[in-house]
């Protein structure tokens, strides 16, 4: 359950990450409550996880998903670079949460 936790935490990452970019640098009401409700969300989420897994995976793993997912969304919706070298370094970075969900115990 807590893997669950923190990909959640991860996916909530992605959304204020994202957010962060429709506020505006803060001037926005709406995308800015959104962002900070993410925030939140995703803060609460990666404390539950770490509950029981270790610091250290529970926040590499956070910040990869965060990282991927918003590396994709930017692509997709703001229209960033594709290239095959940025696309490699996402993929590698995948790699490492998996590796880490294989040789982490709990």
């Amino acid at each position: 359950m807590n893997w669950v936790l923190l990909i959640l935490a991860g996916i909530f990452e992605i959304g204020w990450a994202i957010g962060l970019k429709y506020t505006e640098g803060f001037t926005r009401f709406w995308p800015s409550v959104g962002t900070a409700l993410a925030m939140v969300v995703s803060m609460g989420l990666l404390s539950f996880a770490m509950k029981s897994l270790p610091a250290g995976t529970a926040y590499a793993v956070w910040v990869g998903v965060g990282a991927v997912g918003t590396a994709i969304l930017g692509i997709m919706l703001l229209g960033e670079a594709a290239n095959a070298g940025r696309l490699l370094s996402l993929g590698l970075i995948v790699a490492g949460i998996v590796g880490l969900k294989l040789t982490t115990p709990a």
